[in-house]
């Protein structure tokens, strides 16, 4: 396995990992793994867009209306009667 060493790690910074380390009841050595495995994990992949998620995720009940873009339309108040 390889080794990482961090120099110049300001004092706040560590001083905070240890305490994550300690909420997750877990080395500050293998805290640290985990963020760097977790930094990596998420780095992966193209970013989707909301509209796309929020597209597909509903995309198979059969809602097919379009719905106008509101942009550089007045924000209106919702009437609730």
């Amino acid at each position: 396995m390889a080794q990482l060493l961090v120099r110049q790690l300001d004092d706040d910074v560590k001083a905070a990992l240890q305490r994550r380390a300690r909420a997750h009841g877990r080395s500050t050595e293998e805290e640290v793994r985990e963020i760097l495995r977790d930094a990596v994990r998420t780095g992966r992949g193209k970013p989707v867009k909301l509209g796309s998620a929020i597209a597909a995720r509903f995309s198979g009940l059969g809602l097919t209306a379009e719905i106008d873009e509101l942009r550089g339309h007045p924000v209106r108040a919702a009437e609730l009667e």
